[in-house]
């Protein structure tokens, strides 16, 4: 599974962006694909994901207020849409594949600064 992730850059505080992810290949039909933040300096986190069925999680209830995430099942794409940007959202996000048993696949990440 290959995944090509786009649409970050530069933001003041307060604005928004959204980023999109694109998966192809040998794709499960049971799968959940997700975004992941990297601040600088520390480790990878889960933002959230969704499943093929539409089932959403956000890993913090805060940020469910602000990011929304969302899929198109005829395409395989995957978006994250974030609003009121703030500085600590800046980091690298990074697109994300599971399926069982035990796939795992990752996109080459996509940059996002939201300045103060």
């Amino acid at each position: 599974v290959q995944l090509q992730a786009s649409g970050g850059g530069l933001v003041q505080a307060g604005g928004s962006l959204t980023l999109s992810c694109a998966a192809s290949g040998n794709i499960n039909s049971i799968n959940s694909l997700g975004w992941y933040h990297q601040a600088p300096g520390k480790q990878r986190e889960l933002v959230a994901f969704v499943t093929e069925s539409g089932r959403t999680n956000y890993a913090d209830s805060a940020l469910e207020g602000r990011f929304t995430i969302s899929r198109d099942n005829n395409k395989n794409t995957v978006a994250l849409q974030m609003n009121r940007l703030q500085p600590e959202d800046t980091g690298v996000y990074y697109c994300n594949y599971r399926a069982p048993p035990l796939e795992i696949y990752w996109g080459q990440g996509t940059q996002v600064t939201v300045s103060s």
